[in-house]
């Protein structure tokens, strides 16, 4: 795997704790030789992961829209900086760069990026694995909510074999680099309308 693509928060003032995690996660890229590419901001929980990247010695590609430039703070030191004019553009380039994804603890912006690579992936516009770092719980009521979609059948039992979950960087990591393509069988992944 060469490059791996991070969704994760451009937050300010967020609870310390989750630096370390995504410290980690950039290191850990660096490490294993693989690209981080990410929404290219300097500040929140993805200026933590590309400057430990970077720090690591490991390539860093940012890409961030016009508009948010200022909010998010462009990193500058990044390997490359890609500025596009729309979230629609940015989005497009995050998957098409990424031969897999690791989503990091974050808001509407990361949870948005995440059901739009998984149901990409429902959907076979991509094969590429995905990944869930639910560190400190962030993503437990994520997690309890797709269950409920599950339990009453708007979500399918084997669209969670497209995500993996972990609460160890290492081990998520691990498993993404290792990962086997899972086979989309329409008549376990897109029941019949009639629920039958």
């Amino acid at each position: 795997m060469n490059s791996i693509t991070v969704y994760c928060s451009a937050s300010q003032g967020l609870d310390s704790g989750f630096n370390d995690a995504a410290e980690t996660v950039g290191r850990l890229l660096a490490e294993n030789g693989i690209e981080l590419v990410y929404g290219g901001g300097a500040v929140g929980l993805m200026g933590v992961t590309a400057k430990a990247c970077k720090a690591a010695g490991g390539k860093v590609t940012g890409i961030i829209t016009k508009h948010l430039m200022e909010s998010e703070q462009g990193w500058d030191g990044c390997d490359e900086l890609i500025i596009v004019d729309s979230m629609r553009q940015r989005k497009r380039q995050l998957v098409e760069l990424a031969e897999g994804f690791m989503v990091l603890p974050g808001g509407l912006g990361t949870y948005e990026e995440f059901f739009e690579t998984l149901v990409g992936r429902l959907l076979e516009e991509h094969q590429k694995p995905i990944g869930i770092l639910n560190d400190r719980g962030h993503f437990d009521p994520m997690m309890a909510m797709l269950r409920d979609g599950i339990d009453n059948r708007f979500i399918t039992e084997p669209t969670m074999e497209l995500v993996h979950v972990d609460d160890d960087a290492a081990s998520l990591l691990k498993h993404l680099i290792e990962a086997k393509p899972v086979e989309i069988d329409p008549d376990r992944f897109y029941p019949a309308r009639s629920g039958e």
